[in-house]
Parts: C-alpha cells; sequence; structure tokens
C-alpha cells in the first residue's frame, strides 16, 4: 500500500482501518505496546517495507506476536518447563519474548511468499512474544482469531534507537513510510508510570531457549547444572520479575546481555 499515512487515536477497541491495512498485502502500520510503539505487518512485502524504513540488519531473528498461549503452542516448539515459564507469565501479564524454533505445523501458517526468510535467523529461529500490549494484542487476535494470520514486528524506531513511548519519537522515516499509525501514548505512559524518559524500559526482556544451532534446549527436571540452558540476552520491561521466575524454572540459567541477538 502507497499514499498518505493515516493516523488514528487508539479508542479501547480493534480499529477497523488498522486491520484493513493488515490484511492489505504488503500492509505496515505503527501500533502501541508496554514499552512503546511496534512496526506490524503480516507479510513478506511488508516485511520488506519494515527492514528498509528501520534500517534494521537482516540476520537478526524476526519477532512473531503471538495473541493467546494456544497461538503460541501451535506455532512454537516447546517443551513442558518453558511452556509452564511461558504460562506463568501469561498469567501475571508480563511481557515476554523467547528465542525458539518453529513447530513444523507453526511452518504451514508463515506466508508461501518468503515470508520465512525475513521472519527466520540463519538457525531457522524466531522470537515469540506474549502479552506485549492491549492495543496490539487485540489487532494480533483478530488476525489470528479470523484467518489464522500471523503477526510479525520489530520497534517502531531506526535499529538501536528507541522512541521514549511516543509517537513523536518514531522517526520521520518510519512515520512517511507506513500505511496508518495507531497512535496511544497515554496508554504506553500508563504502562511505565513511574520512570521518566531516560530510565523507562523501550524494549521487553528477551530469552533464548535455544543452542547455537537452534535447536531447543533440554528439560531440566530439577537438576543442576544442565547445559545448555535459558540465555536471558536483553534486559527490558520486568527484568527483575523475570529474573526471579527464570529462578523459580530452571536451576541453571545465564545472563548475556547482547548476546547473539
Amino acid at each position: 500500500m502507497t499514499g498518505k499515512v493515516s493516523y488514528v487515536e487508539w479508542s479501547g477497541d480493534n480499529d477497523p482501518n488498522a486491520l484493513a491495512v493488515l490484511r492489505e498485502s504488503g500492509g505496515v502500520i505503527v501500533s502501541p505496546t508496554k514499552v512503546g510503539y511496534i512496526i506490524m505487518t503480516t507479510d513478506a512485502k511488508g516485511l520488506d517495507r519494515k527492514f528498509d524504513i528501520k534500517d534494521r540488519p537482516r540476520n537478526k531473528p524476526g519477532v512473531v506476536l503471538c495473541s493467546s498461549m494456544e497461538q503460541l503452542q501451535t506455532i512454537a516448539t516447546l517443551n513442558d518447563e518453558i511452556l509452564n515459564f511461558y504460562q506463568e507469565h501469561w498469567d501475571r501479564d508480563i511481557l515476554l519474548g523467547c528465542i525458539l524454533p518453529w513447530s513444523e505445523n507453526g511452518k504451514k501458517y508463515i506466508p508461501d511468499d518468503g515470508s520465512n526468510e525475513y521472519m527466520m535467523d540463519s538457525r531457522g529461529t524466531s522470537c515469540f512474544v506474549i502479552r506485549f500490549g492491549t492495543p496490539s494484542e487485540k489487532l494480533a487476535s483478530a488476525l489470528w482469531q479470523d484467518e489464522n494470520r500471523l503477526s510479525f514486528a520489530s520497534s517502531a524506531n531506526p535499529s538501536g534507537q528507541g522512541n521514549r513511548g511516543v509517537i513523536s519519537g518514531i522517526g520521520t522515516k518510519i512515520e512517511s513510510g507506513v500505511d496508518l499509525i495507531l497512535g496511544a501514548d497515554p496508554y504506553v505512559s500508563s504502562m511505565q508510570p513511574d520512570t521518566t524518559e531516560k530510565t523507562r524500559y523501550e524494549q521487553g526482556v528477551m530469552i533464548s531457549m535455544v543452542d547455537v544451532d537452534g535447536n531447543l534446549i533440554p528439560e531440566q527436571k530439577g537438576e543442576r547444572g544442565i547445559l545448555p540452558a535459558p540465555i536471558l540476552i536483553r534486559k527490558g520491561l520486568n527484568v527483575d520479575k523475570i529474573i526471579n521466575l527464570l529462578s523459580d524454572h530452571f536451576d541453571t540459567w545465564d545472563y548475556r546481555q547482547g548476546a547473539y541477538y
């Protein structure tokens, strides 16, 4: 899609114009989350546009927005320990993203248009994210429930920079390069009410649940020193809570900020 960019203020429910854009070939929008704004799209043409307007390296694992635990279990490869870890974050409404392999069944939902080349790294993994924020969750849920359409995302700012959680921070290239902007500055700020522009998190925590070849880590089953283990590779919103939950669910895990990703 091309033409004049539309701006819509989030009303609390799904905007039909935003959904219409995401259902169009190559449609790209900006949408609010708990940590700021993201670029959302649903196919290879839109992913290509996303990489271009974001100036983002193409070797990084893509982000897949999961609007339910059922969707996550359908498209990603999990073991019981990782599933329980996700479930606790879901129940507590904590934003979480983990690097995981796709399930064979899940690959069937990736559009047959080259999207896999954008969404997977060289190991065949992606980052599967839950509880990312009501406005974008509602969009992703509608697309999945209505037509099993996947939602792909990246933060809406030039690669390596933040957007400060405000529409005015997404940058002119993104602002002019998408089809629609769904604004919700008050919602975004309400997610981190006691922070400042300097102290707020502009990203979610990311944890690798795969080995160097992209294979799922083994279950620990209460034993210590089981390797490879979960690796927290990016700190972010609620990192303190997530570290506590990591310690509850896994006796062995690692912290390597910036590793691989």
